[in-house]
């Protein structure tokens, strides 16, 4: 029998971040994790990540203050975005109208984690490599049985970040309401012919969603929320950038691949709680939705945040009231975000009708000539 006093199960970027939160307030602290992240930065130099995200100011702050913020020279600050409609619609949200250095940073999964479990090892967080095949609760404690006679691990509580389709979720029995978007994401890396400036694209066309989110040097990566993404998937490197290129009427010039182009469903998720007797969910296995603002990781890490603030001084981790008082907390701008990027869709990308076009069209340009209204719309995305 193994026991600590905290068991995360899930050692992505949320996972992660909340081990090493956890560890550093002095609390005893276990990461469940089959497959251990890089962390020699040597074997990351070359190429780019598929999976990039756009990391909030107060986020950004949360990986500093943990050690764990990459290099520069892997970051993009994002000091303008430019959001377009199909009929002329147009906003430009700029950090100098804030003002603040940066709108938001753009970072790939994998120097994230390497940063982040570069601290899982200095802290000496013990990581379990085997797979849990079991869960069990009771008033005082919960507990993990491993595969292949591992033995089991004993915790006060048990944080499941293991993502979307949590294991640790369906353990403890919550239901999940799934409302497919009937759309998927096609990622990919190009090279770009003009310079980006430190400028996110993003278009909303026929349907469908299309962001360019700028890396260092002249690259970027482009996220396309398709009903048909066999139509981009299906095409040869030089095509599908030709594709994308056109999409986005040549903003940035030729667009040249970096990468190949996956493609993954895209789900609104919505848990019937984020916590049971002794466990408490966090990051994608709590929470998900579209990509279109790019907020998903950044709720993640928002969870990681509420749970390093309430932990301050607690006894008892897992007793009931703390879990409540989490959720609680955590509702509104989960909720809030979850609703307001489905609204966008659905406003944007999920309806082709003439009266919406034109609203949708209408709406960015009056949003555009109203600069409070603008600039509480993006400081609140950013977490300010």
């Amino acid at each position: 029998m193994i026991k600590h006093e905290i068991l995360i199960i899930g050692g992505g970027l949320v996972g992660a971040a909340a081990a090493v939160a956890l560890k550093r307030q002095g609390r005893d602290v276990a990461l469940l994790e089959i497959r251990p992240a890089e962390t020699d930065l040597s074997r990351l130099e070359s190429g780019w990540d598929a999976r990039i995200f756009a990391i909030s100011p107060a986020n950004q702050a949360l990986l500093q203050s943990l050690d764990a913020w990459p290099s520069e020279n892997r970051i993009q600050p994002v000091s303008v975005m430019d959001v377009r409609s199909d009929g002329g619609g147009r906003i430009e949200f700029k950090a100098a109208d804030i003002p603040t250095p940066r709108l938001t940073a753009i970072a790939e999964n994998r120097w994230l984690l390497a940063g982040l479990w570069q601290q899982i090892h200095a802290l000496e967080i013990p990581v379990i490599t085997q797979k849990a095949v079991e869960l069990e609760t009771d008033i005082q404690t919960a507990s993990v049985r491993l595969e292949n006679g591992g033995g089991t691990v004993r915790a006060k509580l048990i944080i499941g970040a293991d993502g979307a389709h949590s294991w640790v979720r369906t353990q403890a029995g919550i239901e999940v309401r799934e409302n497919p978007y009937g759309h998927h994401g096609v990622v990919a890396n190009f090279i770009t012919e003009k310079d980006h400036h430190g400028t996110a694209f993003q278009w909303f066309k026929n349907g469908e969603v299309l962001a360019y989110l700028p890396l260092p040097d002249h690259k970027i990566s482009v996220v396309w929320s398709t009903a048909e993404p066999q139509k981009l998937t299906a095409l040869n490197p030089e095509d599908l950038a030709a594709a994308v290129t056109a999409q986005g009427e040549s903003v940035l010039g030729r667009l040249s691949p970096l990468s190949p182009a996956c493609s993954f469903n895209l789900i609104l998720r919505r848990p019937e709680t984020t916590f049971a007797q002794r466990v408490l969910l966090a990051g994608d296995a709590a929470h998900t939705i579209h990509p279109l603002a790019g907020q998903g990781v950044n709720l993640g890490f928002g969870d990681v945040l509420e749970l390093q603030k309430l932990s301050q001084g607690v006894a008892d981790i897992g007793a009931y009231q703390f879990l409540k008082r989490f959720a609680q907390n955590r509702l509104e701008p989960v909720r809030t975000m979850q609703y307001g990027c489905d609204g966008l869709f659905r406003l944007f990308a999920g309806n082709t009708l003439p009266a919406l076009s034109w609203l949708r069209n209408t709406g960015l340009d009056w949003v555009d000539a109203a600069p409070f209204l603008k600039n509480c719309l993006i400081k609140h995305a950013m977490g300010l």
